[in-house]
């Protein structure tokens, strides 16, 4: 189960493995805030409350754009977080910068 949460619009839908969660979003139509959907903008930035675990390893482009401490307190970019086991529940709220 993967619970999306955009800047007016939810969503409760089956994630798919090898998607990202903006991509999953978008499908929902959920509105995820976005730019360029490469991991430069930062706009999709997202924070995940559940399921970490079920999503894959952060990217060079999250490393890049995102502080240490952000990964800590469970953020990603959306674009970046891909789904690598639908085995759990994933929580994901859009929380761009600005």
């Amino acid at each position: 189960m993967l619970e999306l949460k955009g800047r007016t619009k939810s969503a409760v839908i089956e994630p798919i493995t090898g998607q990202s969660i903006l991509d999953l979003a978008l499908k929902a139509n959920v509105d995820w805030q976005f730019s360029c959907s490469r991991g430069t903008c930062a706009r999709c930035r997202c924070l995940v409350t559940e399921g970490m675990e079920l999503l894959g390893e952060i990217t060079d482009e999250e490393w890049d754009r995102l502080e240490p401490e952000e990964f800590d307190e469970g953020y990603r970019l959306g674009c970046q977080a891909v789904v690598v086991s639908t085995e759990g529940r994933i929580v994901a709220i859009n929380k761009p910068y600005f």
